[in-house]
């Protein structure tokens, strides 16, 4: 199977993720969401597979779909709402929560406020030279979003890693 295919595993169909690529960027300039930014394409697309992902998650956890019954007495209790910085930008997303309080998502942990990525990002830009004001600066105009004292926190703790 070509790298640009997938299998659909609902109807077992092989998705050429090009053409879908294509297809979608073809409806948001028709609808005229933008690519990125906080109501962007990408931010509703990453929104969308973390959502679907911890919904995985919990049902795999619970052992049983949504609205069925629990063979267990552990059931889904509504979600909550957190933000976290992503590659495309900050992306609010529902955290599937359980009425025993035992649910451990994998994909975005609890108390995870960034995804991989970013730090990788962050030192690349601040080994460059940029500061701290400057990293925070090209977040906010390519992602829209404001994270200096994040930025901090990240060079604080390679810079503590690293030792005198």
């Amino acid at each position: 199977m070509d790298t640009t295919e997938m299998i659909d595993p609902v109807t077992g169909e092989i998705i050429d993720e090009q053409q879908l690529a294509e297809q979608l960027l073809k409806q948001a300039k028709e609808q005229g969401v933008d690519l990125v930014g906080p109501d962007g394409l990408l931010n509703g697309l990453t929104k969308r597979v973390l959502e679907t992902a911890l919904e995985a998650e919990m049902t795999e956890h619970l052992g049983h779909e949504k609205h069925q019954q629990a063979q267990s007495g552990n059931i889904r209790n509504a979600s909550r709402s957190k933000t976290v910085l992503t590659e495309v930008g900050p992306v609010e997303i529902d955290v599937p929560r359980d009425l025993a309080g035992s649910f451990e998502p994998k994909i975005v942990k609890k108390r995870q406020r960034r995804l991989t990525g970013v730090d990788e990002i962050v030192l690349s830009l601040t080994a460059r030279g940029l500061t701290t004001g400057e990293v925070a600066a090209h977040f906010d105009d390519v992602y829209g979003a404001s994270v200096k004292d994040t930025i901090s926190r990240i060079t604080d703790k390679v810079t503590r890693a690293a030792g005198p």
